[in-house]
């Protein structure tokens, strides 16, 4: 360092770290706290209107002399492999491929709150602690001042825990640790704020400009009440996420925050001045202006301004307090100074102020940042003013923040950084929703199947059982996919058409538990039986389940052929249903047999739809972990739909019943219009949006068509109401109804920015597409950004779909590399 070469050690202006405090030389005390701020653009107007008031309440708990440091850090960092959730599926490590490197700005905040010895409070002489040789340090303070202090300063937490901020008390092992080369102290010293690192501390030139090891520092100040706008709000409008129906809000300094996209620390101070002295001494400097006010009208303009802000902080009771920020910028690249120092001064004009590069007293404001040392903040580098307009200079967001729960999905914030989130169990513990059901809503090019197709294949790796019922073969290659890892033992792609038709055996349980499927059987028969317009008798229910009853106990013994065709021969034979019924004296007009055989001889063998309960294939539905429905060639058919409907239902209600507690269970319908035309499926939608909680499972309808849900009286109000997490797409260009959703769905006003901000300002650099998800009161917006053999796996294009098709095909059926040789040459298209 060049100050004389004097060692930094012994320059330091900090005695001691004990009792979770910072304490200098020269006697001040500080406590440090790091923040959690509300992540970006989740905020409402409203929201931002209640963190202002909040923080001017704490600032008005802290005691005369206090200094409020918050300085914020904003580092550039490249995205890493996350071994925090062990999966090591093809797609999974394509994910962390595409994404390994990515640079993105990481955030983190920090407040000090300093108390200082009554000689510090005015410093106005230009000596600080760095250019003091003897520090004497102040005799020790006054217990009750201390304990005042200190009280203030848990109330002051309260308040910011209150407001949304969740603080983070500093302990002694945080600022500083092991010989006193890691924590938080050691690091600003290098610039670099991670506290767990070991560090070795640079050099500090300070000889005419600053430089920190080999880092080019640029120090820009707001420091005078001639560089700040004429008036001030905490928050601003966000033009390039505003829409033609409601301005997008963000904080005022989000251009000097995370909108800076390179190395910068943001610090705010804001002294907390003896109001009734300083007041008193601006009403002499009136006086004396106004005695000067006849040899020069700036002398009457800077009277006027005093007497108005004297008028205001009595007649408004405002806190007055001293006030400086500063950002400092820095590179390791000379030739990006220019770079930087224009990109900085654009910056703080969009806050509508004049940027200044201060040179002379850089060193000085370094000095300052140190954490503890606000007390050397020069006196000539702040200003008068009020807590209110002060705050409005906080920087109030962060980055988004992944969840630390061990469930979750992989999507991206809208800078592009990959984060995990929790859409289910994290929730449900924070008390944001009462249910993990999902709606989902999105037109057509919107994402909505890549997203679904992205979310299901995380889920599915997550041990969830999973149940879709679909129309449009959207979930085919993630379904083979599926099959390629588990060797075609967990996947189940069920679809129909005339070379190979949908089949079922709803007779086959592979642990030969036959009891939990009477009813479901029962149904399925009394439904080939009947017309939908047609009532089963009294007797005749008791007759059909009798028959499935003594139909299953010749099953257990071994002594009949699990499929419907083996039912069929058994209610036909003299020695099996026909003797049953005889021996219990049913007439004809009771139970007709003959009726009843004819109406289901179509399904037997031989019969037209002999296919459809006789597969050959010993599959026993309640083990697989991943059955798709596909029913786009049968949604009209008036035989085939009803029945297929039946088994999805027995299906799931199986897995609710049956698999234990602790494994997660979901059901996900989609396009869901032509499925709950069926008062039936309706019906049972209505009971499982309601009773899948209780199963720890949750219900996911998917449509493009609002109306498909509310042109339906029966499940209309179910699927919204029950429904807590809300996801919906918007294909940009296309026409939506946004006053239709807004209404529907029951959108506030933030979300309702949010949600018309949806792909108002992506990346052209980047392919994705943005998706608004709401979880009760809390939304986001996130991106759907994924590797290139994620894309191969869930594009529902036809054209692309062939090719992955054709791939596969040319490899021997393998899925995994088409995917590969898909991505290799959509990466070099």
């Amino acid at each position: 360092m060049k100050l004389n070469a004097r060692s930094l050690e012994k320059a330091l202006p900090l005695l001691a770290v004990e009792d979770n405090c910072i304490i200098s030389k020269m006697a001040d005390i500080t406590v440090g706290y790091k923040l959690q701020l509300p992540e970006i653009f989740t905020l409402a107007a409203e929201d931002y209107a209640a963190l202002h008031s909040n923080l001017i309440k704490a600032l008005k708990l802290l005691p005369i002399g206090t200094i409020v440091h918050k300085q914020d850090w904003f580092i550039e960092a490249k995205y890493k492999i996350d071994g925090t959730h062990n999966d090591d599926s093809f797609l999974t490590k394509a994910f962390q491929r595409h994404f390994v490197d990515r640079p993105y700005l990481d955030h983190y905040c920090y407040l000090y709150i300093s108390k200082l010895p009554k000689f510090r409070q005015k410093q106005k002489s230009s000596h600080h602690t760095l250019s003091r040789r003897k520090l004497v340090p102040q005799e020790q303070m006054d217990k009750k001042d201390l304990k005042l202090f200190f009280d203030a300063v848990s109330q002051f937490e309260r308040i910011l825990q209150d407001a949304g901020m969740k603080a983070y008390r500093l302990s002694d092992e945080e600022l500083v640790s092991g010989k006193g080369d890691k924590g938080i102290i050691p690091n600003y010293f290098r610039l670099q704020p991670d506290g767990s690192k070991r560090v070795v501390l640079e050099d500090w030139d300070l000889d005419g400009h600053v430089r920190v090891g080999d880092k080019e520092v640029l120090c820009f100040t707001l420091s005078d009440t001639s560089s700040l706008p004429q008036a001030v709000n905490v928050m601003a409008n966000y033009g390039p996420l505003s829409s033609d129906v409601t301005p997008f809000a963000v904080g005022n300094v989000l251009p000097v925050g995370l909108l800076l996209p390179f190395n910068h620390v943001y610090n705010q101070y804001i002294c907390i001045e003896d109001g009734s002295s300083t007041l008193k001494e601006f009403e002499q400097h009136v006086r004396h202006l106004n005695a000067f006010s006849a040899y020069s009208s700036e002398n009457g303009v800077n009277r006027d301004w005093h007497q108005r802000y004297i008028n205001e902080a009595y007649q408004q009771q405002r806190t007055v307090c001293r006030a400086h920020f500063n950002l400092m910028v820095w590179t390791t690249q000379p030739e990006k100074l220019e770079y930087l120092r224009n990109e900085t001064a654009s910056a703080i004009a969009r806050l509508d102020c004049s940027p200044k590069q201060n040179t002379m007293d850089a060193a000085r404001l370094l000095w300052a940042g140190i954490p503890g040392n606000a007390g050397d903040l020069p006196f000539d580098e702040t200003f008068y003013t009020f807590t209110d307009q002060a705050v409005c200079f906080f920087n109030l967001e962060t980055v988004y923040q992944s969840s630390s729960s061990p469930y979750g999905i992989r999507l991206c914030d809208r800078s592009g950084k990959p984060v995990w989130v929790d859409l289910s169990e994290e929730p449900m513990v924070r008390g944001l929703v009462t249910n993990r059901n999902k709606f989902v809503l999105g037109p057509t090019g919107s994402g909505k199947s890549f997203f679904m197709n992205h979310m299901v294949r995380q889920y599915y790796e997550q041990g969830t059982h999973i149940v879709m019922v679909d129309v449009g073969h959207s979930y085919q290659g993630t379904c083979q996919l599926i099959n390629r890892q588990t060797h075609g033992k967990d996947g189940v792609y069920l679809t129909h058409d005339e070379h190979n038709p949908i089949t079922f055996n709803p007779f086959y349980v592979e642990d030969g538990r036959y009891d939990d499927k009477i009813e479901s059987i029962t149904t399925l028969i009394r439904t080939l039986w009947k017309k939908e317009s047609e009532n089963t008798t009294k007797t005749e229910d008791v007759a059909l389940d009798s028959a499935v009853v003594e139909f299953i106990k010749l099953l257990k013994k071994g002594k009949a052929e699990a499929s419907f065709n083996g039912f069929y021969e058994f209610c036909d034979a003299q020695d099996g249903f026909r003797a049953y019924l005889n021996n219990n004296k049913y007439k004809d007009q009771y139970f007709d047999i003959e009726q009843f055989l004819l109406t289901m001889q179509p399904f037997y063998k031989g019969g037209k739809y002999d296919y459809l309960l006789n597969s050959t294939m010993k599959v026993d539905l309640l083990k697989k972990r991943f059955i798709v429905f596909e029913l786009d060639n049968i949604k009209d058919h008036k035989v085939l739909f009803p029945i297929v409907t039946l088994i999805i239902m027995e299906t799931f209600v199986a897995k609710i019943s049956r698999l234990p507690k602790d494994v997660r269970k979901q059901m996900i319908i989609e396009e869901a219009w032509k499925a709950i035309t069926k008062a039936s499926m309706a019906e049972y939608i209505v009971y499982l949006f309601k009773t899948i909680r209780k199963h720890y499972g949750e219900a996911i309808v998917v449509t493009q068509e609002i109306n498909d849900i509310i042109d339906n009286p029966i499940v209309k109000d179910t699927i919204i109401s029950q429904s807590d997490c809300k996801i919906l797409l918007n294909a940009k260009g296309k026409r939506v109804n946004y006053e239709q959703i807004e209404r529907l769905v029951g959108l506030s006003r933030k979300q309702k920015e949010l949600f018309l901000s949806l792909n108002q300002n992506n990346d052209p650099s980047r392919q994705y597409k943005e998706v608004f998800i709401s979880l009760g009161n809390h939304a986001k917006v996130y991106a759907t950004e994924v590797s290139p053999e994620e894309y191969a796996a869930y594009t529902t294009e036809a054209k692309e779909k062939a090719e992955v098709i054709r791939l596969m095909n040319e490899n021997g059926g393998d899925v995994h590399v088409a995917l590969t040789d898909f991505a290799d040459a959509r990466r070099t298209f």
